[in-house]
């Protein structure tokens, strides 16, 4: 008589290619989520940010303006294997996840409530934490933090120098997945 014992390996990985949309509170964006590992996947993104401003000096008392961006950020979804072990869904690279983002937004042209709101082109890299989650196979929302380098090109305007900055990012996100 011959006992054979197996154990089971844990098959948790991202996924090869992900595309979606997202919206949230200050934009809309369009995205792919790329694998690089069992772990980490490339997620190329663009959208339109958005922004608003308000108050006495503000003709009409208050305005809205979205402006393009270009996201490249690698993330590593750090516990894949571990939601899996626990029966908890895993597709759609479910998981919670460290980032480095980096944001470019041009001056290329906006959409806007008054001609005269303008952008200055940007570029930010921020570390992230954030989740992940899918429901219902195809929607999904995020909730992200992060905190980095920013700086503003003022020179092409005629400025002296650019402006360098403390850049936040807040992400609170949902969308649908194809």
């Amino acid at each position: 008589m011959t006992a054979i014992s197996l154990n089971a390996q844990n098959t948790a990985t991202v996924e090869g290619s992900i595309w979606g949309a997202q919206t949230g509170i200050l934009g809309i964006w369009v995205h792919n989520e790329s694998r690089l590992s069992n772990s980490i996947a490339l997620r190329s993104e663009i959208g339109f940010n958005g922004g608003f401003m308000g108050g006495t000096f503000v003709e009409d008392n208050f305005q809205w303006i979205l402006a393009p961006t270009l996201n490249v950020e690698p993330r590593w979804y750090y516990n894949l294997e571990k939601r899996e072990s626990k029966g908890k869904v895993t597709s759609k690279n479910t998981a919670n996840f460290f980032s480095i983002k980096t944001a470019y937004n041009p001056d290329w042209f906006n959409i806007s409530s008054s001609k005269n709101n303008s952008v200055v082109e940007n570029f930010t890299a921020t570390a992230n934490w954030g989740i992940k989650r899918t429901l219902w196979e195809h929607f999904t929302y995020e909730v992200g933090l992060g905190l980095g380098y920013g700086v503003e090109f003022w020179k092409q305007y005629g400025y002296a120098d650019n402006d360098n900055f403390i850049a936040g990012d807040l992400q609170l996100r949902v969308g649908y997945t194809f």
